[in-house]
């Protein structure tokens, strides 16, 4: 006589944290790496070829983030040159309540990475710039000739 079993699973659902600071980073990678080596087995080490094929892997992943940290900063530099170049325009931007307003930029501010404009003692974010007019003109004071 034959007897079966039935086998039931239990599934389970956590969710993915996705976010960047839960993706490994090279100080992982490396600290990865080193635990390999330490608890690998002596009388049958890792293939020579494969711990170089890891070294390169962690080269080139951290000359990705030099890179990316690179373009990061040049981004960021971007907008601050880009957004003094503003200076002495007259704007027409889009309030965070969906009203419209406008006036000659006066400064640039940076806080936090963000770059913000201001504009007659409104900080305006530069995304919500909706137009750029001509610079203004200084007003010159105009003299009539004595007679």
């Amino acid at each position: 006589m034959t007897q079966t079993t039935a086998v039931t699973t239990a599934t389970t659902t956590a969710p993915v944290n996705n976010t960047p600071s839960a993706a490994l980073g090279k100080d992982d990678f490396l600290k990865l790496l080193v635990a390999q080596l330490q608890h690998q087995d002596p009388g049958n080490p890792m293939d020579s070829s494969a711990f170089m094929g890891q070294l390169a892997q962690f080269s080139s992943l951290e000359q990705m983030t030099n890179v990316a940290k690179a373009v990061d900063r040049l981004t960021a530099s971007s907008t601050v040159m880009q957004s003094i170049g503003l200076l002495g325009h007259e704007l027409v931007f889009t309030r965070a309540d969906g009203s419209a307003g406008s006036g000659v930029a006066d400064g640039v501010s940076l806080l936090n990475g963000q770059v913000s404009i201001d504009v007659g003692g409104e900080s305006v974010s530069l995304d919500a710039v909706r137009a750029v007019g001509p610079a203004s003109s200084p007003t010159t004071p105009t003299t009539t000739p004595a007679a």
